[in-house]
């Protein structure tokens, strides 16, 4: 596992949103077992309290599910980890979106550029 910490948003977080991304990118699976805590932690050269506090916080948002004496593991659930897609699809477009408009670029420029650019990878 390769996370570059960024010092303006917490480990904790850009744990979480590493193991998200590993979920919808397909590299962890529904079902997989997700590293124990100290392998992680060892790692990750970080604290294992801050590994634990992310995956605990990604049990409360139902990704990762514990098996009582087996370890965690990746939401069984199809339609979570779609929903999980659908809003960091959500977070990218939003800042996407607000960055083309910080440039000047109206709502109309900015589905032109796109279209022009998904037609143009399309041809690719």
């Amino acid at each position: 596992m390769c996370v570059e910490f960024d010092n303006n948003l917490p480990i904790y977080l850009q744990i979480m949103n590493y193991i998200k991304k590993e979920i919808v990118m397909g590299r962890l699976k529904a079902g997989d077992k997700i590293p124990a805590v100290r392998e992680l932690a060892l790692e990750l050269q970080i604290n294992p309290n801050t590994v634990q506090r992310a995956l605990q916080e990604l049990e409360r948002e139902n990704i990762v599910e514990t098996k009582r004496g087996l370890g965690r593991y990746v939401t069984s659930e199809e339609l979570r980890i779609m929903e999980i897609k659908k809003e960091m699809a959500s977070d990218l477009l939003g800042h996407f979106i607000q960055g083309m408009q910080e440039l000047g670029f109206s709502n109309k420029d900015i589905i032109t550029i796109v279209s022009e650019a998904v037609q143009d990878d399309s041809k690719q």
